[in-house]
């Protein structure tokens, strides 16, 4: 019977009648046996051997190939583990039974079970199919149906895999997608847990290779490498044109011999002038076989290498094709509507994240009375566990349930202060300006730097070095220090407390909305710094730590521990007054040639142990514009909701950040929000921009319908005001007071300090060129411990025992209240350890 080939799989040619049996001899050559015969008369005796070889092996294997390349591939086909699970769906369903595959990197999970063909994209010809579709025949739609039964996949590359208890287990890749899945007993979960290590470890490897790969190729000098390979070559091809002349001279003389043994006398002297010409004849041959063979050789050698070059440069071409156009197209736009506009028909600022973006202003200014009043989509959700609902949504593909999606439109308005202009309404609450304050305290405070050294001025070719970097995700890439700020993204996230009043403010507030809305202008605080502040910090080691005991003057500790590396993670723990907040922080950024985009991940959490109050959110995106032409600039936009828990479970607020836009009458940078109470009325409303101030103000009065309502505010008061930095600060990396002290030398911290980090430290002094040696150093320190990892779990694999995957010091996994999730959380032995001078858990990492 015919086998029919699989799809996107070429028909095996028809071979050419031969005489007999084909023989196959090196260079891939089909000959006849009768050819060979002749060939066996001059070809030396190894090719002899060779070609015999060869015509056994076609006659034990008649179709072409060898049985022991049909069972590799065989073999590369199968998928690393599969088998029926159960996973969590939604709430309605619950757990339900899915067939998973693990293959190549990626889990797939199937309603029925997979066939033994395709498992990254869908089912094979050969899965099963319903009786009445067996007997109504194959339908012409089936091929493509079954190409997209797959109901989701996950990259193990980047992924979290953590078990819950004796039969579950999630797979996370930072919260974009996570599966909940539950195996029938402990050995089969520990079975599944254990291969999918060993496959991330793989994956990472396998990823990892291809980019160093691609950064030998990218990082090559093309002219010097080509300029070598065409000299090779052309001796090659001198040494082929010089066998050809001996060839051709050789056989002529062969061909003249023959033709005088025909014909003439002496029959045994003219027998001994052929026997000489065939031998000469025989050696050019045996001689133009061997420079071909060297020529094929070293054409083969450089043909990957070339192959992988030219792709690379086409790729890079087709980038720069999209971004011209792309400027093209903004270019015109940007004619068209200088042309059209007026001052009364600037349009509104629109909710799309691909609003054409121009260079920003300076700084931005002060709400306005007219900024008072404003519209406001919220959106309204049916499940009270929003984190778990979100999780499932985008990581269950089709089967997860979005929730709700409608929104609803309130409108804001502020009451009409007839006797109060803008100026003076923030001026009447001057008087609760947060600071800090140093009363009742009889420790002496200690004295600190308030700048760092000056930003050296390196000559940089940025071109050179961005190019290779479009579509990758900019925490992979292996960018110099000339991009960076002395900083490390520990002590970037430990910024966040710069503004540490507010929770004070907030941990006094009776009410539980007005206590969100000042979480909420505290959120908003945190972004402050991004408007000129374009360096990109340190990617932590795995074991980095960042303390920063400020009780002394701010009334706040933090810890900071670099948790993960694939993908990379930090956790977070902060204790003020009244107050501690931590988070669990990672995120996803690309780099598309005219902007980075960063997408946060995670969660943060703020609690004040007094009211038992606690409220969790997850950050906005930003994205840094003009990265090959212009002025650097930042923008953060997006929707921030922020839910209350515990004892203010039912609160929340929802906050809209709005993209920067050139063509609107709006604020640029304007923040707006509202806050709500456990029955969705507005009880206060958030107003201002995230680079200047929040203003909050109550609502006193509701009116319109239930679906539209309106409702009025009281007097605003400022919650947050940003304090500017010095006006030489752009001479230091924009850096504010708090951020020049961040990385001052400390005595007693623990070894893995960022403060201890040489590369950072020398690029604080202005030793850019020595950092960058450092840095390679260091990385190259890390990949090493990350082999010897992965070398020892696949020890324990192969034996079957499991491998304990690494563990924080300062932090562990517990599972988060109200779902299945495991994040890292402060185990409260740090400042001990350091009471102590106790680092022996502390890893060399430096």
């Amino acid at each position: 019977m015919s086998e029919t080939p699989m799809p996107g799989m070429a028909k095996p040619a028809t071979p050419t009648p031969l005489l007999g049996p084909s023989v196959v001899v090196p260079g891939g050559v089909v000959v006849a046996p009768a050819v060979a015969a002749v060939a066996a008369a001059t070809v030396p005796a190894a090719t002899v051997n060779a070609a015999a070889a060869a015509a056994s092996l076609a006659s034990a294997n008649p179709n072409g190939g060898s049985s022991t390349s049909v069972a590799a591939a065989a073999s590369q086909a199968e998928p690393d583990m599969k088998g029926w699970l159960l996973k969590w769906t939604n709430y309605l369903k619950g757990y339900q039974k899915r067939w998973f595959v693990l293959s190549k990197g990626v889990l797939s999970y199937y309603r029925a079970e997979h066939g033994a063909g395709s498992y990254a994209g869908g089912r094979s010809a050969a899965g099963k199919l319903s009786i009445r579709r067996r007997r109504k025949g194959p339908r012409p739609e089936n091929q493509a149906e079954m190409a997209h039964t797959c109901r989701g996949t996950i990259s193990l590359h980047g992924a979290l895999i953590h078990t819950v208890d004796s039969c579950t287990f999630v797979i996370s890749n930072g919260g974009t997608q996570t599966f909940h899945i539950k195996a029938a007993n402990e050995v089969e979960r520990q079975s599944w847990v254990t291969a999918l290590e060993l496959a991330k470890a793989k994956a990472i490897r396998a990823m990892e290779s291809d980019e160093e790969e691609e950064d030998n190729t990218a990082n090559t000098i093309p002219s010097e490498e080509l300029n070598l390979v065409v000299r090779e070559l052309t001796v090659r091809l001198e040494n082929l044109k010089t066998c050809y002349d001996l060839i051709t001279k050789h056989g002529a003389a062969l061909q003249r011999a023959l033709s005088e043994l025909e014909t003439g006398d002496d029959l045994a002297n003219k027998t001994k002038i052929v026997s000489e010409r065939a031998t000469l004849f025989r050696i050019s041959s045996n001689a133009m076989i061997n420079a071909c063979s060297d020529y094929l050789q070293t054409a083969q050698t450089q043909g990957h290498k070339w192959s992988k070059m030219l792709q690379h440069e086409r790729d890079q071409k087709l980038h720069l094709e999209e971004m011209v156009e792309q400027l093209a197209r903004q270019h015109s736009h940007l004619e068209q509507a200088a042309t059209r506009h007026r001052p009364n028909a600037a349009t509104s600022a629109s909710d799309d994240e691909d609003n054409e973006f121009y260079d920003a202003q300076e700084e931005g200014g002060s709400v306005t009375q007219e900024d008072s009043s404003f519209i406001l989509n919220i959106p309204v959700t049916t499940h009270h566990n929003h984190r778990r609902n979100s999780n499932d949504a985008t990581g269950s593909s089709s089967e997860g349930e979005d929730g709700n999606s409608e929104t609803q439109q309130v409108l804001v308005v502020a009451e009409n202060l007839d006797n109060m202009d803008v100026t003076d309404r923030i001026s009447v609450h001057s008087s609760q300006a947060l600071t800090p304050t140093l009363a009742n305290q009889s420790k002496v405070v200690r004295k600190r730097r308030t700048r760092v050294p000056d930003k050296p001025n390196y000559p940089l070719n940025l071109w050179s070095i961005i190019k290779n970097c479009i579509g990758k995700d900019l925490s992979k890439i292996p960018m110099p220090v000339n991009f960076n700020e002395p900083l490390s993204m520990l002590q970037r996230l430990t910024e966040d407390f710069e503004y540490s009043e507010i929770l004070d403010k907030a941990a006094q507030a009776k009410d539980t909305c007005e206590q969100l809305a000042y979480v909420t202008a505290f959120t908003v605080s945190s972004y402050s710094t991004t408007s000129n502040r374009t360096g990109k910090p340190f990617n932590p080691l795995l074991g980095e730590t960042y303390e920063c005991d400020r009780t002394d003057d701010l009334g706040w500790r933090c810890i900071n521990e670099q948790v993960s590396h694939h993908p990379p993670m930090a956790a977070q723990y902060c204790e003020g007054r009244g107050w501690r907040c931590w988070q669990e922080f990672t995120m996803t950024s690309k780099f598309r040639g005219k902007y980075i985009q960063i997408v946060p991940l995670g969660y943060a959490h703020v609690e004040f142990p007094a009211t038992g109050n606690r409220y969790t959110w997850r950050k906005v995106t930003t994205t840094v514009h003009n990265i090959i032409v212009g002025k650097l600039w930042v923008d953060n936009h997006g929707d921030m909701e922020i839910f209350g828990e515990r004892n203010a479970k039912g609160v929340k607020c929802h906050l809209k950040y709005l993209p920067y836009s050139y063509f609107t009458r709006d604020t640029q940078r304007r923040v707006k929000g509202v806050v709500m109470d456990s029955s969705n009325q507005v009880k206060w409303v958030v107003n201002g921009t995230w680079d200047s101030k929040i203003e909050i103000a109550p609502v006193t009065s509701t009116s319109g319908s239930t679906e539209n309502p309106v409702y009025k505010t009281g007097n605003y008061k400022t919650a947050w005001t940003r304090r500017m930095p010095p006006p030489d600060s752009d001479r230091y990396y924009n850096f504010t007071l708090l951020a020049c002290q961040l990385n001052e030398p400390e005595p007693g911290v623990a070894p893995t300090d960022s403060r201890l980090r040489p590369d950072q430290r020398l690029m604080e002094d202005g030793k850019w060129n020595e950092s960058n040696q450092e840095k390679l150093r260091l990385e190259e320190g890390q990949r090493a411990r990350r082999r010897q990892r992965e070398a020892e779990a696949e020890t324990a694999a192969a034996e079957g025992r499991p491998y304990p995957p690494y563990e924080p010091i300062w932090f562990g996994k517990e599972k988060e209240e109200g779902t299945d999730n495991l994040v890292h959380v402060y185990n409260g032995t740090y400042w001990d350890a350091k009471a102590k001078g106790d680092w022996s858990k502390c890893s060399t990492i430096f």
